[in-house]
């Protein structure tokens, strides 16, 4: 006998962890199925009954097709704009999250040397792109994924304090928001495990080429492109011990296991 009304529960104790992007897979998606689609819809519907109406008045049955006609500009005029709107930020999405994706496979070979690699872990209104635990250190990593200009070297210059991005006024919101990241992290470990971890603010930007200044040496940040970061990881000294990285990577993934969204 097959009882089809039993109450049943997924067989999953915990949330899995996150890949590379997926915050940002989850925005696209909601652009994509939640404002997109309706949009072309509503475009779709009043051009097919645009298109019976003409039909109608030049097979002579007594219907006009002005009515429609003046709705469906309406509605063109209404959605165009939001259309190309959500194309752009689509765009802008996509870039970000193929950026971390590529960055997440660059810090996979650290899982070689007994590093814990984590991906898109959820804070309030924010993420943390991704987090190496590693030996010698806790590093959180902002992956910034911006446009090449189309001709000449792609150069991010680094002063410690802010990045100009070849004669772009100089931007400080990357430096800011990965020390705030950095911060926050250093926070949750403390508060679950009972221990100070020091944590290591990185930015890195893909297919960029990065020059820093005399002054970014004495920055607490590292500006890089994400293909050096495993080196910078693994050559620099060792200040974390395997029980210390155990710790804190259990207590990471106890975090992300139970967020609530």
């Amino acid at each position: 006998m097959i009882i089809k009304d039993m109450l049943v529960k997924s067989p999953l104790k915990d949330n899995p962890l996150h890949n590379p992007g997926e915050t940002l897979d989850k925005e696209i998606d909601k652009l994509v199925n939640d404002e997109a689609m309706s949009l072309v819809m509503m475009l779709v519907f009043m051009g097919i009954m645009t298109m019976l109406e003409w039909v109608r008045w030049w097979r002579e049955i007594p219907y006009t097709p002005y009515l429609y006609t003046i709705f469906f500009i309406g509605l063109l005029i209404y959605t165009l704009p939001k259309i190309i709107k959500i194309r752009k930020q689509l765009k802008s999405l996509r870039l970000g999250r193929d950026g971390e994706k590529a960055v997440g496979q660059y810090l996979e070979t650290l899982r070689e040397s007994g590093a814990k690699i984590f991906h898109d872990i959820p804070g309030q209104n924010f993420n943390l792109d991704h987090v190496v635990i590693a030996s010698s250190g806790i590093y959180v990593i902002e992956t910034k994924t911006y446009s090449k200009p189309e001709k000449g070297r792609p150069v991010i210059i680094f002063d410690g304090q802010s990045i100009r991005l070849n004669n772009l006024p100089e931007n400080n919101k990357p430096i800011i928001q990965v020390t705030a990241a950095s911060s926050w992290l250093k926070s949750l470990l403390q508060e679950s495990t009972g221990k100070k971890f020091d944590t290591k603010p990185v930015v890195v930007f893909p297919g960029w080429f990065i020059e820093p200044t005399s002054e970014a040496r004495n920055s607490d940040v590292w500006v890089l492109n994400p293909k050096a970061l495993p080196t910078f990881i693994s050559n620099s000294k060792n200040m974390v011990s395997d029980e210390e990285i155990s710790m804190a990577a259990f207590h990471l993934s106890r975090y992300i296991r139970s967020y609530k969204e």
